[in-house]
């Protein structure tokens, strides 16, 4: 299978599809889940997904070494080739680590404005004109919304898709509000575009959309993830 058709059949379409041709530029998304509900297997997959594009990607990590981020990224990307015959295997999987740079840091350590500089330091002093960027681990309930504000402020300049994860604690009832808004994002969901929850059923994981920039939500209910690989079907 050429790259081009793995790309096309991607449940990563049917994903966008639901939210307007997924994120553009300089707007910034989040998959909201209790935790171990397949978050960071969705960012990474939405990650796969702009690599195999020939895009670029930073990858933050605020909860997780970076050799756990690799195994991730290595994990799901032989999922996507699983029973598929992608050709030249090896030259795209060195083309997608080229086009990828993954970065650690602790949230309680570092300020607002160090992070953004590291950011442009990479993006425009060190050539890396990155086309999204990924936030994993961020912790909403500590965070005030000026860090929230100065990175949508920075993707706007720059022309980045950000998309994070949040944990929304492990109890799902009284977890959201009426608009199905984890609470733990009340005080920032004006600054998201769109909104992704995951809630656990008996045999998947369901994603559904609780914010569409200012569009009626109707639901994906369709679209789920494997109880196994994590991966959307």
């Amino acid at each position: 299978m050429i790259k081009e058709e793995l790309i096309s059949r991607s449940p990563v379409r049917v994903f966008e599809k639901s939210i307007h041709g997924g994120l553009k530029a300089g707007e910034l998304g989040v998959i909201a889940a209790p935790k171990g509900t397949g978050k960071t297997s969705v960012l990474v997959q939405i990650a796969l997904d702009k690599l195999l594009q020939d895009k670029k990607v930073i990858h933050i990590s605020f909860s997780q070494h970076t050799d756990y981020v690799l195994t991730w990224y290595a994990d799901i990307f032989n999922e996507f080739i699983k029973k598929k015959n992608l050709e030249k295997v090896q030259e795209v999987k060195a083309e997608l680590t080229k086009n990828r740079v993954l970065m650690n840091f602790n949230q309680d350590g570092v300020t607002s404005d160090m992070i953004l500089r590291s950011l442009r330091a990479m993006i425009c002093d060190g050539g890396f004109k990155a086309d999204a960027l990924i936030i994993d681990g961020f912790n909403f309930s500590a965070a005030q919304r000026e860090r929230v504000l100065a990175l949508k402020d920075f993707a706007k300049e720059l022309g980045l898709e950000v998309w994070y994860s949040c944990n929304t604690g492990g109890e799902q009832e009284g977890a959201y509000n009426k608009q199905k808004i984890p609470l733990i994002l009340e005080h920032v969901s004006d600054l998201f575009d769109v909104i992704i929850v995951l809630e656990p059923k008996a045999n998947y994981t369901e994603l559904s959309v609780s914010k569409d920039r200012d569009s009626a939500i109707t639901g994906i209910s369709s679209l789920k993830l494997d109880p196994k690989s994590l991966l959307m079907q």
